[in-house]
């Protein structure tokens, strides 16, 4: 995903019905519900692979003749103007939009006026957030896989220098037999090896592209599913619509992978924290990932180890809410499931 600086988006009321889906309104919203409904605050982060979606779905409605060459290269133009606007931080993210599709085609819409209606054709909001997460968590997985190489490399290298270094290894926290500081950490990289295996195999599920399922039984439109899959770098078009745009077990699993990844991550932070202190006196940790104390100037508190050990609660916490989130929904798309997004790192502009 690209770098940004986080927008704060408008928060101006609107006293007008939404356009994008509500003509046959006499009303807006009520205060109260406009309050809650929007998503923009958190999802506006999905800008890129919004973007990214769209253009995908455009060229193929364009390989389908189902909108012309012209009106295709018109919106591709478009898309990208807003692409150049949203990363040069240009462009005004509007709550009463709601989300960042909505946000996205109005845009579009005042750039190159109605064709960009034409881009919604065999597409619904189901099935493009859908796609558009995948994309997102597909990122953080491949993200998240290159930081715990990084690690393993970083671990290993310390290993080797510490192959003969004589340490006690511990059961029950007690000195049981002798090993070596290479050997301890080693264990370490075998643990976040299986982290990134679990996160390979997340992969093969998160990658089945959900277009086309649209709201929830397909399209009429003679589509190209596999076009638009194929593009985006997806394995397959996913095989059931309801299963497409109703289940977020593609949230789920790297959830469950991320949790057992911090869970390793806390017990070496715990270890790093004992071996600190004057009773063990293992290891020293540098001024730089450390703090001190206003009235005890022989404190070195090892603050980063504890606030990886702390934030481990977070990740596992994210897990839960959003499995609890999904536990009793019927199929298809329920509302319910925008409360997708900010477990998964997601956490809003305000």
């Amino acid at each position: 995903m690209a770098k940004t600086k986080p927008v704060q988006p408008s928060t101006a009321a609107n006293p007008q019905t939404n356009p994008m889906w509500g003509g046959h309104y006499a009303h807006g919203p009520a205060e109260a519900f406009a309050a809650i409904n929007p998503s923009i605050s958190f999802d506006w982060q999905l800008y890129q692979q919004d973007i990214t979606a769209s253009l995908a779905h455009c060229a193929m409605l364009g390989a389908q003749k189902i909108i012309t060459a012209a009106e295709a290269q018109q919106i591709e133009a478009g898309l990208k103007t807003i692409l150049t606007e949203i990363e040069s931080g240009d462009f005004e993210f509007k709550t009463a939009l709601e989300d960042i599709h909505m946000n996205i085609e109005s845009r579009l819409a005042e750039i190159i006026g109605d064709t960009a209606g034409k881009l919604h054709t065999a597409r619904s909001r189901n099935d493009q957030v859908a796609t558009d997460f995948r994309l997102y968590v597909r990122d953080s997985l491949d993200a998240m896989d290159g930081l715990l190489q990084l690690l393993q490399a970083a671990l290993l290298t310390r290993a080797q220098q510490h192959a003969a270094t004589i340490m006690p290894g511990f059961t029950h926290l007690q000195p049981a037999q002798p090993i070596t500081l290479g050997h301890h950490l080693m264990a370490y990289v075998e643990m976040f090896g299986r982290d990134r295996d679990r996160l390979h195999d997340a992969r093969t599920r998160v990658n089945m592209c959900p277009l086309g399922a649209a709201a929830l039984a397909g399209t009429s439109f003679q589509i190209n599913r596999t076009m638009t899959a194929t593009t985006l770098g997806f394995d397959a078009p996913m095989t059931n619509s309801l299963d497409a745009v109703a289940d977020r077990d593609f949230v789920l699993e790297p959830l469950a992978a991320f949790s057992l990844c911090a869970l390793h991550l806390s017990r070496l932070a715990e270890e790093l924290i004992l071996w600190s202190t004057p009773m063990f006196g293992f290891v020293r940790l540098p001024e730089t990932f450390t703090s001190g104390s206003s009235i005890m100037p022989q404190k070195r508190n090892p603050d980063a180890a504890e606030l990886i050990r702390g934030k481990t609660g977070r990740i596992i916490g994210s897990s839960n809410s959003l499995m609890i989130t999904l536990k009793a929904l019927p199929l298809a798309y329920n509302k319910d499931t925008q409360e997708d997004k900010e477990p998964f790192s997601m956490p809003a502009a305000n």
